[in-house]
C-alpha cells in the first residue's frame, strides 16, 4: 500500500511528471505485473505487456528495465510523459542505442537499432545510406563515437516532433 509520504517519494524521484492520482494508478499496474510481489518486475513479466513484447526494440529495452522497482518503474515512464523535457526522451533513446553502456554510440549501434526497427523493408545499403546523409548534415561522420551531447545536439533542434506513446494499462 502507497502512503503519501510514498507517493511524494515517488513524484519528487519522477521529477513531478505524474500528478498523485497518476502514481496510484501506475502502482496499481505495477503489482499486476509485479505476479510474485517481489518489489521489482523482471524482463519476464515486462513481456507479458503485449505492446511492449511486440516493440521490435523490445530486446533493448528489456535490458533497461529488468529488476525496475516501482520507484524507478515511474521514472522509466516518466520519460514517455508529455510533461518530459526533450533532453530526458533523447537521453532515454540514447540508452537504447547504446546498447553495451558504455557512453558512447556508433555507426554500427545506429545501424543495428535500424536494422530492429525497418527489418527486410530497407536494405543495409540504403540504411548506410540514409545515415551516412543525417551524421553528415549534424557535421559527424560515420566514425564519430557520439556522447549523449552528441545526441541532444542532433535531435533537440526546432521541428523535430519526439512524440511517444506507451500504454501502461
Amino acid at each position: 500500500m502507497l502512503t503519501q509520504y510514498d507517493i511524494e517519494d515517488v513524484q519528487d524521484h519522477c521529477d513531478h511528471l505524474f500528478a498523485q492520482q497518476e502514481i496510484v494508478s501506475l502502482y496499481q499496474r505495477f503489482c499486476q505485473l509485479d505476479r510474485n510481489s517481489k518489489g521489482f518486475i523482471s524482463a519476464d513479466e515486462f513481456l507479458c505487456v503485449p505492446e511492449f513484447a511486440m516493440n521490435p526494440l523490445s530486446q533493448r529495452l528489456l535490458k533497461m528495465v529488468d529488476g525496475l522497482n516501482f520507484k524507478d518503474f515511474v521514472a522509466f515512464l516518466s520519460t514517455f510523459s508529455a510533461k518530459a523535457s526533450v533532453a530526458q526522451q533523447i537521453e532515454l533513446i540514447f540508452k537504447v542505442y547504446d546498447s553495451d553502456c558504455n557512453g558512447k554510440v556508433t555507426f554500427d549501434d545506429i545501424m543495428e537499432v535500424l536494422r530492429d526497427l525497418t527489418g527486410s523493408f530497407i536494405s543495409d545499403k540504403q540504411r548506410e545510406e540514409v545515415l551516412s546523409q543525417v551524421l553528415h548534415e549534424a557535421g559527424y561522420t560515420r566514425d564519430s563515437l557520439l556522447l549523449l551531447n552528441d545526441f541532444i545536439k542532433i535531435l533537440d533542434h526546432p521541428g523535430l516532433k519526439m512524440e511517444v506513446e506507451v500504454p501502461i494499462d
